[in-house]
């Protein structure tokens, strides 16, 4: 069933009625395939681009933080706006919704006109700071300042795709992404190679389909019962700043100190890899993709639950929130051990795929991803809690569970741990965030989950 095309009513009887493990599975699907394919582009990069040479490789390495920034924003407006929408939507409100539709597009893409300005304007300084050193410097510049050029599209591209999701219209969101995703890998032969490019060709790839990829999402949002964006509803006031704060607070969180992770997991890796350090940069950016491409798909198995999660909150359907989450928690546990099983297995192959040519890239990245592969499972609980506690309104939970893997932990330990074990202590702090911030995850979403089970009595 298409619930895309349905009015406001009618989708939200819907979400509010059907089997619960079922109506997951049909919201998750498209946010999978979408995820999946997104992370299948970004590995499509680093595949291309380590076809020129490692230094390349290194430059994409480092500029992803940026990207990942870029996303962060756009999760931040998109997150909160489209949990604010769900749990609206569940109640009946629909123009509070429709409101928060256009501050949360409106702003996201006013902030990306203003990154985009900053980071043209300091981009060899910002270049140096990310890690980039003489040997690549110019290769990053290249390959950041053309990404910054897109920056206004990619985040506000962000914000629409997950609006869309929050009202349950998964399959139009998954059009725009996966239409993008695929222009984007025909591009990079054509533009790197074909046009001898080099790396601004991947570059002007990533571009060219993220804005291709916002009109899409921009037109699939005035299709059937879909909030539309409108200019007159942009009302930039302090109540709806704090509701997108409350719900894309933890988003940030999780993004943003992602790309200050990748920042400071360059410069240390640097640092500790003494003569190896492009050769140490390249190998945990290959890391670092393929990381996200497992991780891909329980995120978007995730982004299937939000929906159904904040809109049945909303409606006051507590007992179908709870089902929905243990569900969600017990399959992705199960799916991440089988991911985990195959990539301890097949690390130095996936590994060698991106950089065949250097022993030392593929030495150092196949060690890394057998380090995060051990305790990978864990983060079923750690991501769905996050997810879970951000739809329901619970901001400050939510945030300190989203900043624990990349920020609370991750952040100390990557400049701790590479004093005692060197390069190896670069290759483990992934792991050792991951167990913490399960271990701190654990309490704060139970306690909640008991909360829920008190309100559902009251």
């Amino acid at each position: 069933m298409n619930v895309g095309a349905m009015n406001q009513e009618e989708k939200i009887k819907y979400l509010t009625t059907k089997s619960v493990p079922g109506l997951v599975c049909q919201m998750a699907i498209p946010t999978i395939i979408s995820m999946l394919v997104t992370s299948f582009y970004n590995m499509a990069d680093t595949y291309f681009v380590g076809m020129i040479d490692t230094n390349a490789t290194a430059a994409v390495g480092v500029v992803f933080s940026v990207m990942a920034l870029i996303q962060a924003c756009g999760f931040f407006f998109g997150h909160g706006s489209g949990n604010y929408i769900s749990r609206k939507l569940g109640a009946g409100e629909y123009e509070e919704a429709n409101s928060m539709a256009a501050n949360g597009f409106f702003c996201a893409f006013f902030t990306g006109i203003i990154v985009a300005i900053l980071g043209l304007v300091f981009l060899e300084p910002l270049s140096i700071l990310l890690g980039a050193t003489s040997d690549f410097l110019e290769s990053t510049k290249q390959y950041l300042g053309i990404i910054l050029i897109g920056s206004p599209f990619m985040m506000s591209q962000f914000v629409l795709n997950n609006q869309l999701r929050f009202q349950g219209s998964a399959s139009f969101a998954m059009i725009g992404i996966v239409t993008g995703a695929v222009i984007n890998i025909v591009l990079d032969p054509i533009l790197m190679f074909g046009l001898h490019m080099g790396v601004a060709g991947a570059a002007a790839a990533t571009v060219i389909s993220q804005i291709i990829s916002f009109f899409i999402l921009w037109f699939m949002s005035r299709k059937g019962g879909n909030i539309k964006v409108h200019l007159k509803n942009f009302h930039p006031t302090f109540y709806f700043f704090r509701e997108i704060f409350r719900g894309g607070f933890p988003s940030l969180c999780r993004q943003g100190l992602g790309s200050l992770a990748t920042l400071c997991m360059n410069r240390s890796a640097g640092l500790f890899a003494g003569d190896y350090t492009v050769q140490a940069i390249a190998a945990m950016s290959v890391v670092t993709r393929i990381s996200m491409f497992a991780s891909s798909a329980l995120i978007g198995f995730g982004q299937g639950f939000q929906p159904v999660c904040g809109i049945n909150y909303g409606a006051k359907k507590y007992d179908r929130v709870k089902e929905a989450y243990w569900f969600c928690v017990k399959v992705a546990f199960i799916a991440l051990l089988i991911i985990s099983a195959l990539g301890l297995i097949f690390a130095k192959p996936l590994v060698t795929l991106f950089r065949k040519d250097d022993l030392d890239v593929i030495h150092i990245g196949t060690s890394a991803l057998r380090f995060q592969c051990f305790v990978f499972p864990l983060n079923a609980w750690t991501v769905l809690c996050t997810m879970y506690l951000q739809s329901i309104g619970k901001a400050m939970k939510a945030s300190i569970v989203s900043a624990s893997r990349q920020g609370l932990f991750f952040l100390p330990l990557i400049w701790i741990l590479p004093f005692f074990f060197g390069l190896t202590g670069v290759e483990i702090t992934q792991m050792i965030a991951d167990i913490c911030s399960f271990v701190l995850s654990v309490p704060l979403g139970i306690s909640v989950l008991k909360e829920m089970k008190k309100m559902e009595q009251m």
